[in-house]
């Protein structure tokens, strides 16, 4: 007998597949490593409670985007909209399931089952799968790569930040961003420089341009690249002096200054 997959559902389910900054005089006694990590993991908490409190505005944004595409060409009445209308349906379970980790207590179960989907539903690996060069696939792999990352996956986070594509305000440095934060912890740090620097340089804001200038400034240190790290952390006083990072500034100036002049 021929079966079919109801539109939304899935026939099985998968498997369900983060201080205080010692005193500058205590310099030369402080790990420079820990502090690096555990200064990262704080901006990082940062970043996740700024996307929470802003779902709507960034899904808004994509929404419009989207929809200024699709109406720009003719045959996307006929073709794309349906078929994009149809992705965004198929997804929205899975999306609730991400929101719910972002806010709630029992985050790995939540982001595996965004990840896999549940209770008969799509999860974003199979929005990526079945509806692919859709914006909503697109934006699924976002979805995937910030769910692997907060299961500690940061290979697959990486694979799948690096497929999503974004030209908005703020989805485009927190992806690139949150690439940079997986190689600081797959210890590729040369790497999550990279992509630091790319993350305060695709956007200019109060608040993605300050945070990775100031991430990008901590890895310098640990690579021993004290003059750069410098510059980003200058940068940051100079140009941002209203931003969360600028409020402790001084002291990552003060250590720059100190390992440079070494």
């Amino acid at each position: 007998m021929a079966t079919y997959k109801k539109r939304g559902y899935k026939p099985t389910a998968k498997p369900e597949v983060e201080t205080e900054i010692e005193n500058f005089d205590n310099v030369e006694e402080t790990s420079t490593t820990a502090e690096v990590f555990n200064t990262l993991d704080e901006t990082a908490s940062k970043t996740e409670e700024w996307v929470a409190g802003n779902q709507k505005y960034i899904f808004v944004i994509i929404g419009v985007v989207a929809a200024l595409v699709l109406g720009y060409l003719g045959y996307n009445e006929f073709v794309a909209q349906p078929k994009e209308s149809e992705a965004m349906n198929d997804m929205f379970q899975a999306q609730k399931y991400f929101n719910e980790a972002v806010n709630g207590t029992e985050k790995d179960s939540l982001y595996t089952l965004a990840l896999n989907g549940g209770n008969g539903k799509y999860g974003m690996l199979d929005i990526i799968n079945e509806h692919g060069g859709t914006p909503a696939a697109n934006l699924a792999e976002y979805y995937a790569g910030m769910a692997y990352l907060n299961l500690k996956d940061y290979k697959n986070a990486v694979e799948h930040l690096s497929n999503f594509t974004s030209e908005d305000e703020a989805l485009a440095p927190l992806a690139k961003g949150a690439i940079g934060d997986a190689f600081v912890q797959l210890n590729q740090l040369d790497d999550a420089l990279d992509y630091y620097k790319e993350a305060a340089e695709i956007r200019t804001n109060e608040f993605t341009t300050p945070m990775y200038l100031n991430k990008a400034g901590l890895v310098a240190l640990e690579l021993g690249k004290a003059d750069k790290a410098l510059g980003y952390f200058e940068k940051v006083k100079n140009e941002y002096p209203n931003s969360a990072e600028a409020t402790t500034i001084d002291v990552f100036i003060g250590k720059a200054q100190v390992l440079a002049n070494k």
